[in-house]
């Protein structure tokens, strides 16, 4: 029977009409030489019963069913389901992450200060996220994205760009909102796989080279030529300096323990501080230098700005609509670049024990965002490479008793394992520090920094982020003769699918990068998130299964697509299946 026939009234049906009088007629002719049976069941009643009344079970659209499971206590569209869960973490692990402050964590936060000089408005963020190894700041994708919005909107838009701004990023600000309600972290970067945040990672460490490079451009275009030449000096010896103290530790049995474990964890802030000041010993202050420009005064650097907020009620109400496009870009972006931050700082590597959430952050990161709008702020959300490299800083040994079986006895035996310490003073430290520097006193030492030193800055976070991503490993195999490359899992013939699949993220990313220098650039977030489709749909037409398994994974649960494929999705469905960093096979993809 049909939708539409059901919902008639049963005299109406044609299953009721032509088709019974049928059946009735069948009927009788076989049980009109049978004695009657009083106990048998009328099947006419039985019928007319079943199409009396409509049965929600049997007659409701597959659809309907479907959203009702889901919005369902538990199920995964359930609103709020997430954030209930996050505040009920944040509850369990909030006084813990403050019984933790030693050296270590002292250092972490001098470290994430120097490589993080990033406006104050993070600070509640650090005080209340779920999650307080993740790093927050302007990052470079959004700086190109804001370059490109500010070229629109004064060649092309003829609008001001700060109101503009500031819409787009109040619309992402509740857009965000939106996300954390509808628990989007379950549905969505449940099918990121580690071939898009490789790319999205690579992606950054060539945008800081990229900033480099344009900062000695603009050293080049003001300064003479000794210093233009001094400046490329400063950048490269701020980069080379910090790479080089970062390695004391394996410079054993030179110095004492101690003194290589502080070069180690002030290798930036060593290398910064020594740069700054070279350029005031002897000859070299007689050059001209370009230092960052800061404000003497507790006001907006903008001469046309007196307030610190933004006059955004002044733009035209059709602007405020049209600022939804690019809140919705800014929302792509943020969502991506802070889901995979938080992931990738609590990879199985760190060891990280307490509970994480994903909604209750993605909330205070719309909260802060809109907030950064009203007051002409670039917004900030999780950092890429600051994020991980923040956990690697807290990475320690720890002793544990663990329990083993040997010969059906069961024994306690310890071992070492390396964890992060979980805590939030260094965050708090160098987001409070950051907070300090705004201040105009302080604000006039930040202005002693030549722009050499925040190009050097960038070249050693840009190697930081490449010098941790797989592709950069995969490449080298690439380099390497057959003959010498590591041994491949059995049902894989040859390295050639390896070999291709690396090529092809090398050029996907240096496809995204070429758009973010046209005028299409805003969108480019947008590509970043069709690489899910181009993972699941395309490449397991073009590459082997094992060859994927191989080299590629789930970013936040276990095992990869090609593992569902086999054993019907293990893990895919529900909380269970989910976990704080990529796949437990990490360890046996090429690169890791």
């Amino acid at each position: 029977m049909t939708l539409i026939s059901a919902f008639k009234p049963p005299s109406t049906r044609p299953g009721s009409l032509r088709h019974r009088s049928i059946q009735l007629r069948r009927r009788k002719n076989r049980t009109s030489d049978a004695p009657p049976n009083p106990n048998a069941i009328n099947e006419d009643d039985e019928e007319e019963a079943d199409h009396s009344s409509i049965r929600p079970s049997k007659h409701t659209p597959r659809p309907l069913q479907l959203l009702k499971g889901s919005v369902a206590a538990g199920g995964p569209l359930r609103p709020f389901r997430l954030l209930r869960q996050d505040l009920q973490s944040l509850g369990k692990r909030y006084v813990s992450d403050w019984t933790v402050f030693n050296q270590l964590v002292f250092a972490s936060a001098v470290y994430v200060f120097f490589t993080n000089l990033l406006p104050g408005i993070t600070f509640a963020s650090d005080l209340f996220s779920i999650q307080p190894l993740t790093i927050l700041g302007v990052t470079g994708p959004f700086s190109v994205l804001a370059e490109n919005i500010y070229s629109l909107c004064t060649n092309s838009f003829n609008v001001p760009f700060l109101p503009f701004m500031a819409w787009s990023l109040i619309h992402a600000g509740w857009m965000h909102y939106v996300l954390a309600i509808i628990n989007a972290h379950d549905y969505t970067m449940r099918y990121v796989t580690t071939f898009s945040t490789e790319i999205f990672s690579l992606l950054n460490s060539i945008i800081y080279f990229h900033k480099a490079i344009q900062e000695l451009q603009r050293a080049h275009a003001t300064l003479s030529f000794a210093a233009f030449l001094y400046a490329i000096i400063g950048a490269v010896g701020t980069f080379l300096v910090a790479i080089f103290l970062s390695t004391a530790e394996s410079w054993k049995p030179l110095f004492h323990r101690y003194v290589r474990m502080g070069l180690t964890e002030y290798a930036a802030a060593i290398s910064i501080i020594i740069f700054i000041g070279l350029p005031h010993v002897g000859d070299l202050a007689n050059l001209d230098r370009s230092a960052l420009s800061v404000s003497t005064s507790f006001r907006p650097t903008s001469p046309e700005r007196e307030v610190f907020f933004v006059q955004f009620w002044q733009l035209p109400l059709t602007w405020v609509f049209a600022a939804i496009i690019p809140g919705l870009i800014i929302t792509i972006l943020f969502f991506f670049d802070h889901e995979v931050s938080s992931i990738i700082c609590t990879i199985d590597r760190y060891g990280t024990r307490k509970p994480g959430g994903f909604a209750w952050d993605v909330i205070l990161l719309g909260t802060t965002t809109a907030l950064c709008g009203i007051l002409g702020l670039p917004p900030a959300n999780g950092l890429l490479p600051q994020a991980p490299l923040h956990s690697e800083s807290l990475m320690h040994v720890e002793r544990e008793e663990v329990i083993v079986t040997v010969d059906g006895e069961e024994k306690s035996e310890g071992r070492e394992v390396k964890r992060v310490y979980e805590q939030r003073w260094s965050s708090f430290l160098h987001a409070g520090a950051i907070l300090a520097f705004v201040a105009p006193p302080l604000q006039r030492v930040l202005g002693l920094t030549p722009t050499s030193v925040l190009a050097g800055l960038f070249l050693f976070m840009g190697e930081q982020s490449l010098s941790v991503n797989p592709i950069l490993y995969r490449t080298f195999y690439l380099l390497t003769p057959p003959t010498s490359l590591p041994a491949l899992p059995a049902a894989i013939p040859s390295y050639a699918g390896v070999h291709l699949y690396t090529l092809l993220q090398i050029l996907v990313t240096v496809v995204i990068f070429i758009v973010t220098l046209t005028q299409g650039a805003p969108a480019f977030p947008v590509l970043i998130i069709a690489l899910v489709p181009l993972r699941l749909l395309v490449m397991r037409r073009w590459l082997g299964r094992e060859t994927l398994r191989f080299v590629d994974a789930w970013a936040c649960r276990v095992g990869g697509p090609e593992d569902e494929g086999e054993d019907g999705g293990e893990g895919s469905e529900g909380d269970g299946g989910e976990r704080g960093g990529v796949g437990e096979r990490g360890e046996d993809r090429v690169g890791v």
